[in-house]
Parts: structure tokens; C-alpha cells; sequence
């Protein structure tokens, strides 16, 4: 499985970016994915996830800004930020479960930055 991260970018504190996560294969039987980030100086931290092909967990500092959603047809996966703050600044990686493997995403930096 191979997965192809775009979307960050630099963004003014309070603005938006969408990433995306776009799979070599069906995500349809798939059902545990989300999205990682790691920050300068800091360990690689849980953002948001689906445990099941409906449920959804999030990271307390992102809850109520971040949505994390799929879209089996496109076998894309994607992360909707919002209200970004200074502290969202980080590489997010993707990845998806299947089976015993860990399939990651390449990153894709976001910088919040005025």
C-alpha cells in the first residue's frame, strides 16, 4: 500500500488547510486509518482516526477543529483543519491498518505562521 500526502502548506493563525491521503488501494475494506503529526523537538502525536469505518477519534488540542473524513471511492482520506493556531505547526503523516501493517504517508508540512 502506498500513500501519497498533500495539502500543507503555510497558513496565518485562524485560517484553513485541507490535507489529503490519497491510497494506492480500495480503502473501502479498510477500516482503521487517521493521521499523525510530529513537531519540531517533539514526539509523533495521534491527531484523529477512524477505529471503524464510522468512528471517529480525536486528539483533545484538535477536538472541535479538526475533521477527519474518507471517501472510498476516491480511496482518499482527508484531514479538514480549521482555527488553525502556532501549535498545529508540524509534519502530519497519514497511514492505514491492514491487517498486522502500518502503512505510512510520506508528510506533508503545515506552518502556522503570521
Amino acid at each position: 500500500v502506498q500513500l501519497q500526502a498533500s495539502g500543507g502548506g503555510l497558513v496565518q493563525p485562524g485560517g484553513s488547510l485541507r490535507l489529503s491521503c490519497a491510497a494506492s488501494t480500495s480503502l473501502s475494506n479498510i477500516n482503521r486509518m487517521g493521521w499523525y503529526r510530529q513537531a519540531p523537538g517533539k514526539e509523533r502525536e495521534l491527531v484523529a482516526r477512524f477505529t471503524s469505518s464510522d468512528i471517529t477519534n480525536y486528539a483533545d488540542s484538535v477536538k472541535g477543529r479538526f475533521i477527519i473524513s474518507r471517501d472510498n471511492a476516491k480511496n482518499t482520506l482527508y484531514l479538514q483543519m480549521n482555527s488553525l493556531e502556532p501549535e498545529d505547526t508540524a509534519v502530519y503523516y497519514c497511514y492505514v491498518n491492514v491487517r498486522v501493517f502500518t502503512y505510512w504517508g510520506q508528510g506533508t508540512l503545515v506552518t502556522v505562521s503570521s
